[in-house]
């Protein structure tokens, strides 16, 4: 899934996008409120950690604040240095789903962005059971009547995008552009097909259906 990283401490980015890409995170990063909106213009993310101090003549609350009158829906996780009660309030009522005070701990911090992805997807239980298929979000773990199924990163992280969007059809593009962070429309709508073949075949072929212009799971 991709997430935006809205941070100007160039190091403390670095460490961010290298950790939560460990994690299976797709990470686009953002150096200023300015250069976040041009990437929202034409990028659809999961969720965004936006920091409040930020260069420029538009720091993160005012960011935050505008993406939420806009109608932006995916979670916003604000980070910032400043332990003063009012800003963390001020930030939360403006729209931020949760708030992580600098410095943090990476674990949590990806604990938190998942905890806030499940939400917005009314999936707050970080354990996922369609059919006879359970999937441990956290532990990123799925099995099958009971019994552990080893799964790719990649099979995992499509299995996991498709349940937390169950219901729902999700067209190729998305998927590569949420899975794999980038697209080729040639080789990857392949791509695609073949990881949903493998999927298939070792979880049942009736999880994942074939809908037009993409792939859903239903309950």
């Amino acid at each position: 899934m991709r997430i935006l990283i809205v941070e100007d401490q160039i190091d403390l980015v670095k460490n961010i996008k290298r950790f939560l890409e460990i994690e299976g995170f797709k990470v686009v990063t953002a150096t200023s409120a300015d250069a976040a909106e041009a990437l929202l213009e034409t990028e659809t993310f999961e969720a965004i950690v936006l920091d409040l101090n930020l260069p420029g003549p538009k720091d993160g609350m005012q960011l935050c604040r505008e993406l939420r009158t806009a109608g932006f829906l995916a979670p916003i996780l604000i980070l910032t240095a400043r332990t003063a009660k009012d800003s963390i309030l001020e930030g939360l009522n403006i729209g931020a789903d949760d708030y992580i005070t600098k410095p943090f701990d990476m674990d949590e911090l990806v604990a938190r962005v998942r905890s806030a992805i499940r939400r917005n997807h009314r999936q707050p239980n970080p354990v996922i059971e369609i059919k006879n298929v359970r999937i441990d979000t956290l532990a990123k773990k799925v099995t099958r009547d009971g019994e552990e199924i080893k799964l790719a990163p990649k099979e995992y992280a499509l299995l996991e995008y498709l349940a937390l969007h169950k219901n729902a059809v999700q067209e190729r593009s998305t998927i590569i552009e949420q899975v794999w962070g980038e697209f080729d429309a040639l080789m990857f709508s392949q791509t695609v097909d073949v990881h949903v073949a493998y999927l298939r075949k070792k979880l049942g072929k009736e999880l994942i259906k074939t809908a037009k212009g993409g792939y859903m799971i239903t309950d």
